[in-house]
């Protein structure tokens, strides 16, 4: 057994112009590492005078000449320090995120070895932009300025901590933003360190703070701050709906990312086995709590059996432990909760008359008695009206559906509230771009699933949010844009003279 040991931690505050502070208020929130159910820390349920005073810091840093009087070639140097300082740190943070959240070390470290080149891709972005030069009628010269939108609200969920903030801090960083982050109360850990990380590579203070707590609360006080102007939140439909209402009042942009219901579309031309193991990549990856989770699994008839049988057979197979071994390839889900929730679900499938083929059960792991650990599971013979078909679980859950016709497996993926991704598997070229163009989702994978990039755009439809995350679309979602028109004739001009020979108004 590969196990590094664990990371010491201690109570923890805030984080507010350039150091951690205590809050405002007196209650605490515990958090538990979810393989053993222990406790390994304490952060504080903030107030509203913590949430108050990280916005008033994130708004004098962006008005500030320390971060708001630098040139974009002096910030670009910054971002990019930041992210050689958190490159250099990666061995730390993996470790102390999967203490904090459960995912196989193996898991964080491919995942996070990534984060520092978001922060490049969006520097390059910063160097490489151009405002518009727009052609119009007339003697006129229209051109377009953009200026940084000012404070960035943003609400991380717990699943996947560091990447989805990275996500957006890219973004806020490259293009002059401050933010206030509020992480998830489970999953604080890694988002405070990497606050002093980038404090001591040199970004000022109040460019980025941090606000722990519930979502009810200190979530709450955020999102409906008045001097926010973008809210991104990463998390369920309802805390997106609620959260979205609490800042549209003060007219702040808004990039939400929620639920999802994943359809993947499995057609008979392609390899059953390649198709269960990115089956089983997609659907138990992180415990299977992602947006993005190949929950449903909508495959053709003449392989519906086989694809069942193999499916059923790697999820039995999956290794269930201490994430901190390497030979760990499914940790546990993030809290008591959760675990109950999947457990219901197994419930509801087995009263639906589902069949139950792999999982369903509660795992001990020896030495981690208290862990949220829950098997592998997979329900076949599943229709699409079944709850267990039409619901998020956020676990390591999916289902099997088959289909006879390519419109059928359309109707089956579309027939959601969901529309964030979407998978298709086939060797026919003709049909992969036919059903890409058709299937209801903001992200599609063909022959593949889980794969993003910080130059394509993530986001979903419906149920699913609004906006996007990384891409140009992105990097422009936080720029104010001022149209300026400028007269290039010095013609006189007086619209009140009595020999007036204007034509047009506008």
């Amino acid at each position: 057994m590969n196990a590094p040991q664990n990371i010491a931690v201690a109570a923890r505050g805030n984080f507010i112009d350039g150091r951690e502070v205590e809050s405002a208020g007196g209650a605490t929130v515990e958090v538990r590492n979810p393989a053993t159910g222990v406790v390994i820390a304490t952060i504080p349920d903030s107030t509203r005078d913590d949430v108050d005073a990280a916005v008033r810091s994130a708004r004098a840093a962006f008005r500030g000449s320390a971060w708001g009087g630098l040139s974009v070639r002096e910030r670009v140097k910054l971002v990019n320090r930041i992210a050689d300082a958190f490159e250099a740190a990666l061995p730390e943070l993996y470790l102390l995120e999967t203490q904090n959240n459960g995912r196989p070390v193996n898991e964080t470290r491919a995942q996070m070895a990534r984060l520092p080149d978001f922060l490049r891709y969006f520097a390059g972005l910063a160097m490489a932009r151009r405002d518009d030069v727009i052609p119009v009628e007339g003697n006129y010269l229209a051109y377009t300025r953009r200026t940084p939108i000012g404070v960035v609200a943003n609400c991380t969920p717990f699943n996947h901590p560091l990447m989805i903030l990275c996500k957006s801090l890219a973004a806020v960083l490259a293009t002059g933003c401050t933010t206030v982050v509020k992480p998830s109360e489970y999953t604080p850990l890694t988002t405070l360190r990497l606050a002093q990380l980038m404090t001591d590579a040199g970004l000022p203070p109040g460019v980025f703070n941090v606000v722990n707590g519930l979502g009810p609360n200190s979530g709450r006080f955020l999102a409906e701050h008045s001097d926010i102007n973008k809210l991104v939140l990463t998390g369920g439909t309802e805390a997106g709906r609620i959260a979205g209402a609490a800042a549209s009042r003060v007219f702040a942009h808004q990039t939400l990312e929620l639920g999802g219901k994943t359809p993947v579309m499995v057609f008979d031309d392609y390899n059953v086995e390649q198709a269960v193991n990115y089956a089983a990549f997609g659907a138990f990856i992180g415990a299977g709590q992602t947006c993005v989770c190949a929950a449903r699994h909508i495959v053709q008839r003449s392989i519906y059996d086989e694809f069942v049988e193999r499916l059923a057979a790697k999820a039995k197979a999956i290794r269930i432990g201490d994430p901190r071994d390497t030979n760990t390839q499914l940790g546990p889900v993030i809290s008591q909760r959760q675990l109950d929730r999947v457990l219901s679900f197994v419930k509801l499938g087995l009263d639906e008359k589902a069949r139950l083929v792999a999982g369903g059960q509660q795992r001990s792991v020896p030495g981690h008695e208290g862990g949220y650990f829950v098997e592998p599971t997979v329900f076949a013979d599943v229709t699409p009206q079944m709850r267990i078909a039409r619901e998020e679980v956020f676990g390591p859950f999916t289902v099997v559906i088959p289909f006879d016709t390519e419109d059928e497996a359309l109707a089956i993926a579309n027939d959601s509230p969901f529309g964030l991704a979407a998978a298709i598997r086939t060797r026919d070229v003709h049909r992969a771009h036919r059903v890409a163009a058709k299937v209801k989702a903001g992200i599609v994978w063909i022959n593949d699933h889980h794969r993003l990039d910080p130059a394509a755009p993530w986001g979903g439809v419906d149920d699913s949010g609004i906006g996007r995350e990384f891409g140009i679309e992105s990097f422009n979602d936080h720029f104010d844009v001022k149209s300026v028109m400028v007269s290039t004739d010095d013609k006189p001009f007086d619209w009140y003279s009595a020999t007036s020979e204007q034509k047009r108004l506008n």
